[in-house]
């Protein structure tokens, strides 16, 4: 379990689910410079910020091209990274194919599965959340189909341009997106994401679950010592979550 100290004064935050680009770079500009500028505060007394995934509606990294755009974005994570504060990623199922850009350039871990962390005396289960739990068997398969090596050796041979043209098209009509079928609470006991961390309680304590995917912010208690967390997104709810050191807090950014 890696363990992060905070002293005092400091906080360690959490988002997810920002979707940059998405339905377009131009209509995404202003959710980015809100982004941004949540970036430019929680700075000052950040221990820590960890991004669980989907920052980007779509990335694609070939061998020497990265998608075009996210200036404001990445130039704070590369001023915040430089300054000695740690960012920690955890890909989402929109950008699944990070393959060392962000750990070169930015010097920002990149992973792929969820992790476990301690920070102070509090344990925590972090990760993004897609395929996790019961249940969703197309998108699982679909998921192994898209992260296998021989499905990314064929799709870097299409010309960047094409590419992510291609990508962007299919990421915006993802249903998470474009529609509102699967953004409602669907009660506790169908939250798959509620039963994946009972089952993981089973065998190990977690004082806290965090993941993004669903787009929701929720905050439900598990066991009487154990709470779930989710992060919502910057597309409706603008909400994260913060840790003090002790207490864990889901907040609506207001600009």
């Amino acid at each position: 379990m890696k363990q992060i100290s905070i002293p005092a004064g400091k906080k360690v935050y959490f988002a997810s689910d920002n979707h940059l680009g998405a339905p377009t770079m131009e209509l995404s500009r202003p959710r980015e410079k809100k982004f941004v500028a949540w970036l430019d505060e929680i700075k000052h007394d950040a221990a820590a910020i960890f991004l669980l995934g989907d920052l980007f509606d779509f990335w694609m990294e070939y061998k020497t091209v990265v998608p075009k755009g996210f200036t404001r974005t990445l130039g704070k994570l590369a001023e915040i990274s430089d300054s000695g504060i740690p960012i920690i990623y955890f890909v989402g199922n929109h950008d699944l194919w990070m393959n060392g850009y962000f750990e070169e350039e930015l010097n920002i871990p990149v992973f792929h599965k969820p992790q476990q962390y301690k920070l102070n005396d509090t344990s925590f289960f972090i990760g993004h959340g897609d395929g996790l739990g019961p249940g969703d068997i197309g998108y699982k398969r679909m998921k192994k189909v898209f992260t296998s090596p021989v499905s990314k050796w064929f799709y870097r041979w299409l010309h960047p341009d094409w590419g992510v043209r291609l990508a962007q098209y299919f990421s915006v009509k993802n249903k998470m997106i474009s529609g509102d079928e699967d953004v409602h609470f669907l009660g506790e006991d169908k939250e798959w994401l509620v039963s994946y961390a009972k089952r993981k309680l089973e065998t190990q304590h977690y004082d806290h679950f965090i993941f993004g995917h669903r787009h929701l912010p929720l905050e439900i208690d598990l066991n009487g010592k154990s709470k779930y967390t989710n992060l919502g997104d910057w597309i409706s709810y603008y909400t994260y979550a913060v840790f003090d050191g002790t207490e864990l807090s889901l907040v609506k950014y207001e600009a």
